[in-house]
């Protein structure tokens, strides 16, 4: 019997979307006779229409490929119900989806995609997610894919700053991705030898990370690392509702979070610093080995619960298995760096400062 399979990519871009989108056709087209819907541009492509039947030669040659065939975008969650203000977006979502003839819909997508897909999974539709993005921050699995990609080019950023800093005796002040959650920068930090690691789930205090910077100065160390995702805040900044502390960054001199600790720094410890923002070049380019392998098992095990008929789930990996949850479990829910975890741990028996 044919299966006609919808797929999507949405929110972000990251490396290895590519790939599980291969894995999830490949293994289709050998398990049973299927039929690929391409949907472009994510549920923005599902509420206004925007499909194309694909072919199996459109997934060739993608495996090594950054960002996604199909084209992404960002449709907030809070966005899909109607207001009284334009269409509801889920009905368009599912009318869509039912034009299509789709046996199934598979969603390619972080935190914000897979409360979409369990939404329309609610509402009667066949689904499964894949856990994309470079934070690592969806719950229920280990890793997602993009993620290793992400730093091992954010590591490079701190590798090649440290011949610098060290050459010129400066403090370099690293800002890497992470608005919510801390991975990339706690990972890129450690694997990059950093010597102070700030991240959005432990507030900072200003005055510990220039003892560090003083006390290495003090050491004869003539240069400090320092690793911040740009989500961090300061101990003054944790108990502001988010609004405020938005409203209070955008008022302040500073341009970037990076800017305002290597400022605050040079007038506490008189130190020269520098900062350097990799920005959107953390998740370009080709996927890692590490990436393309674990894209490729999402996307084969997806085609096995397509095959099976088991739909309402996102696939993950949990040591070395590859598994799935319910989409109702995962769905909304953080996983933040804890202060308890192994990472964690090691970077502290490392005497890397956490600010705090």
């Amino acid at each position: 019997m044919k299966k006609r399979i919808g797929i999507l990519t949405a929110g972000g871009d990251c490396p290895g979307l590519n790939a599980a989108i291969r894995g999830v056709v490949r293994a289709s087209y050998h398990l049973f006779d299927a039929e690929i819907i391409g949907i472009r541009g994510g549920f923005r492509g599902l509420i206004e229409g925007d499909y194309q039947p694909m072919e199996e030669s459109q997934f060739s040659n993608i495996l090594t490929r950054g960002g996604t065939i199909l084209g992404t975008s960002r449709t907030p969650f809070s966005q899909m119900r109607s207001n009284g203000d334009g269409p509801d977006k889920v009905a368009e979502m599912k009318k869509n989806y039912r034009a299509m003839r789709l046996d199934c819909l598979v969603c390619l997508g972080g935190n914000g995609t897979h409360k979409t897909a369990n939404l329309l999974s609610e509402e009667g539709l066949n689904v499964i997610g894949l856990p994309k993005t470079i934070d690592n921050d969806i719950y229920g699995t280990d890793f997602t894919f993009g993620f290793h990609t992400a730093v091992d080019i954010a590591t490079d950023v701190v590798d090649r700053i440290h011949t610098t800093a060290a050459s010129h005796g400066r403090c370099m002040v690293i800002e890497l991705m992470g608005n919510k959650s801390g991975w990339l920068t706690l990972y890129a930090g450690v694997a990059g030898g950093a010597d102070v690691i700030l991240l959005p789930e432990f507030p900072y205090d200003i005055q510990k990370v220039a003892e560090v910077v003083e006390t290495r100065a003090n050491l004869r160390k003539s240069f400090s690392i320092i690793a911040v995702a740009e989500g961090a805040m300061d101990k003054d900044e944790k108990d502001m509702k988010k609004k405020d502390r938005e409203a209070a960054r955008v008022e302040s001199p500073y341009n970037s979070i990076s800017h305002r600790i290597a400022t605050q720094l040079e007038q506490m410890v008189g130190v020269e610093c520098r900062t350097v923002i990799p920005g959107h070049i953390q998740r370009g380019g080709t996927p890692c080995a590490y990436d393309r392998v674990l894209s490729t098992e999402f996307g084969v095990h997806a085609a096995h619960l397509i095959r099976d008929d088991i739909y309402g789930v996102t696939v993950a990996v949990d040591g070395r298995s590859i598994i799935h949850n319910k989409l109702s479990d995962i769905a909304g829910v953080a996983k933040p760096v804890l202060w308890d975890g192994p990472m964690v741990r090691s970077a502290m028996g490392l005497n890397v400062s956490f600010g705090i």
